[in-house]
């Protein structure tokens, strides 16, 4: 069993910002394994599929991003998942725009949904899926840049990183996060 998580902020307006590369991703998975987020709970949105013989859980805190940990050790608890059991997708500013790394463990960084995540569970031991968001210009407050959204020019760039995400989530899956590793860190290309 797997507990897949986008973070991101919840409501329209921040749909299509860059903090919301987790949702988005979360999106993309829940159409191609026909799991729709429609289940309340956890303060959430989740639901419950299979992928060939693995029980997926999708989920997308419904707090807002610097406390999206409350919603995920409440998930993890529910499920008695190990750690190793859980993937949890976000944008990354540290990554150039449209590239992804996955890893299996690590500090949160400049993420604050990371550092809730990361308190919640007092581990680090977890896979991400880090999407490249690139930093923000000099003149731009990060808080104000990861709340903006894609320029039309990165919108392609993006577009191609999330189904990157989504496929090595299900690589992930299906193989493991080492061959995701082999197959996805340092490209956004499929």
């Amino acid at each position: 069993m797997y507990i897949i998580v986008g973070l991101g902020n919840p409501g329209k307006r921040y749909e299509w910002t860059r903090h919301n590369a987790g949702f988005l991703t979360l999106d993309i998975l829940s159409g191609k394994w026909d799991i729709p987020l429609k289940k309340v709970g956890f303060h959430s949105l989740y639901g419950e599929g299979m992928l060939g013989t693995e029980k997926l859980v999708l989920v997308k805190p419904q707090l807002f991003m610097n406390r999206s940990g409350e919603s995920v050790l409440s998930i993890v608890d529910f499920y008695k998942t190990p750690l190793t059991s859980l993937i949890v997708i976000y944008d990354d500013v540290d990554l150039p725009l449209g590239r992804i790394r996955i890893r299996k463990c690590g500090s949160a960084g400049s993420h604050n949904g990371m550092k809730s995540v990361i308190y919640q569970l007092q581990s680090e031991d977890f896979i991400r899926v880090r999407i490249g968001v690139d930093k923000p210009p000099p003149e731009w407050d990060l808080a104000d840049y990861v709340l903006s959204g894609f320029h039309k020019d990165e919108l392609n760039a993006i577009e191609e990183a999330l189904k990157s995400a989504a496929n090595a989530v299900e690589t992930i899956v299906a193989s493991g996060a080492g061959e995701a590793q082999k197959s996805f860190n340092g490209t956004s290309e499929t």
